[in-house]
């Protein structure tokens, strides 16, 4: 609430005319809700590159990522702020909301109707946004759309089933956590003491960060247990600032300066293009593109890969002449008793330049040079079963889909129908240029 000081007159204690005016303009004017996490900003200069602790953070249906402080948020990784209600009108126009206590982005496929909407949490109130509109019947009280969620949040991040069990979604509230299934619309409450208290919570490129003050801690959504060194200042991963920044002033690569190493894609539909020893996913792009080191997770890979493919759910990396199999459920998990010589696996001396599986096929293809040697991965032992000249002395990976075989050789890629057809090929197809869209590179 707004403080009025008064002043003392010969008749007693009676407000200024100022004093009048501000509580006329409070009396009359809508209510609007103060920010206890700090003061109201709808007049401040809010600079993200000075540290700020966020009340929120949320992508939109679109990819967009959302940051709010206040009354103020940020659109994207980069710029200035901008209020709020400039994109989601309604939260000034109907419900003049000084800020957010918490917000999320709907992971349930299964229903339209929800999937992909925008929720804001403040106080018992919660409000549904789809295309920066607000839903017809919003907002409503938290317990009617969550039963079991407390009010006055802290935070909340969707998890998909594959990372979570099923479908669900974190709130946070002190040291409290409650994971909330999505169709069973039951609760689990944790106590994960361990982790910071989260003012506010972001999930990105299947990661979770607990956002506190100014830094970020990473976190497991099932178990939140917490692996690595942190926390860690959020200007260094989460926004362009001067003087911060974790790429050691790294620049992203010119599409023409782009060589890749593999390209692979698994049974849950992750796909991913290894350049050195980083990695790129390349099915998450309305979140963003970003490389990572193929450490971070594949953990026991050092350096760059010769081939990656995949089959079943085990992902098969090729280094030198050693194959490392990978299980690939909600993290990759390396099986038992491997890496294991490429010799004893599969059949074929190493090293590779590139390895491909097509859709629906037991049969590798590997290229070394200028030939390919298919493999049967359903026959025991494995071994060479044919052997066939490619119209290329050298390529640096392939990648077969519903589409058909491509074939990258710098930062270009040749396409084909089937393997049988690059085989027989004589005369090379006009070459396609890799693209930023597809891979995160800058033209």
């Amino acid at each position: 609430m707004g403080v009025v000081i008064f002043t003392s007159t010969a008749e007693g204690i009676s407000p200024t005319g100022a004093e009048i005016m501000l509580m006329m303009r409070k009396h009359y004017a809508p209510e609007r809700h103060s920010d206890p996490k700090g003061e109201d900003h709808h007049d401040a200069k809010l600079d993200r590159c000075k540290g700020i602790e966020f009340d929120a953070i949320t992508p939109d249906e679109k990819g967009n990522t959302f940051f709010f402080k206040g009354d103020h948020l940020w659109k994207g990784f980069s710029g200035s702020a901008e209020i709020s209600s400039s994109i989601f009108r309604e939260l000034d126009d109907y419900h003049h909301l000084g800020h957010v206590d918490a917000a999320f982005r709907m992971h349930h496929q299964d229903d339209a109707n929800v999937h992909d909407h925008i929720y804001f949490f403040l106080d018992d109130k919660v409000f549904s946004f789809y295309n920066y509109t607000l839903e017809n019947g919003y907002p409503v009280e938290i317990q009617q759309e969550f039963p079991g969620i407390p009010s006055h949040l802290d935070a909340a991040v969707e998890c998909p089933k594959g990372e979570c069990i099923t479908d669900s979604v974190l709130f946070f509230k002190g040291n409290e956590t409650y994971s909330f299934d999505i169709k069973t619309k039951t609760v689990k409450k944790k106590m994960w003491t361990h982790l910071p208290n989260c003012t506010s919570a972001f999930r990105w490129l299947e990661h979770y960060y607990c956002f506190h003050g100014y830094n970020f801690t990473r976190f497991h959504p099932v178990s939140g247990e917490v692996t690595g060194t942190y926390p860690k200042d959020v200007r260094n991963y989460f926004m362009r600032c001067e003087g911060f920044g974790h790429g050691g002033g790294a620049r992203r690569l010119r599409c023409s300066e782009v060589k890749l190493n593999a390209v692979t894609t698994d049974d849950k539909g992750r796909s991913y293009a290894f350049h050195d020893a980083m990695y790129l996913r390349l099915d998450t792009h309305r979140d963003g593109s970003h490389h990572f080191p193929i450490s971070r997770i594949w953990k026991e890979i050092s350096g760059g890969v010769d081939a990656v493919f995949s089959y079943g759910d085990n992902m098969y990396i090729i280094q030198g002449g050693q194959v490392y199999i990978y299980k690939s459920a909600a993290h990759y998990t390396l099986i038992e008793g491997y890496p294991k010589s490429l010799k004893e696996e599969l059949g074929i001396d190493g090293p590779v330049d590139a390895a491909f599986l097509c859709p629906k096929q037991h049969t590798v293809q590997f290229i070394q040079g200028q030939k390919m040697y298919e493999v049967d991965l359903a026959a025991t032992p494995r071994v060479v079963k044919k052997e066939r000249p490619i119209p290329f002395p050298k390529i640096d990976a392939g990648f077969c889909d519903t589409d058909g075989v491509k074939v990258f050789i710098g930062p270009e890629y040749y396409s084909y129908e089937t393997p049988m057809i690059l085989a027989l090929s004589r005369i090379r197809p006009e070459p396609q240029k890799i693209s930023p869209e597809k891979f995160g590179c800058e033209a």
